[in-house]
């Protein structure tokens, strides 16, 4: 359904350092950094990318916004959260864990980045 996510950081360096490790424990390949120093993750599924903002104002992150990215189980959502921890991000919501509701049925892990930017590791977990 997407094509692409981009967030806003106004430390690129530090940016890198937290989804090289947070999406390197979803089994995704460290980012690489454009000509614009941008940092691109690029996937079969999409592309998620960090940039500071072009209008060069600080960077903010969304109030009320969330990106996920797709986790293969329960395990890979807790790696991906210890991994971003290590890099300076912040437990948010409740601890990693099963939530269910409306005939979904999932594990989920929140953070937020070094920038504030909402973001979870999800893991779709079959229904009985």
């Amino acid at each position: 359904m997407f094509s692409h996510v981009m967030v806003g950081a106004d430390d690129i360096e530090s940016a890198k350092s937290f989804y090289d490790a947070a999406l390197g424990a979803l089994g995704i390949e460290p980012g690489f950094v454009d000509d614009k120093s941008r940092v691109f993750y690029r996937t079969k599924s999409g592309v998620f990318g960090v940039s500071k903002p072009i209008n060069g104002e600080a960077a903010t992150h969304a109030n009320g916004g969330t990106i996920g990215f797709a986790a293969e189980n329960a395990e890979q959502c807790n790696a991906w959260h210890a991994a971003g921890l290590k890099q300076g991000g912040i437990a948010i919501e409740d601890p990693p864990g099963v939530r269910e509701g409306g005939g979904v049925k999932m594990y989920i892990a929140y953070l937020r980045d070094p920038a504030g930017n909402k973001i979870c590791a999800l893991h779709r977990m079959p229904t009985e």
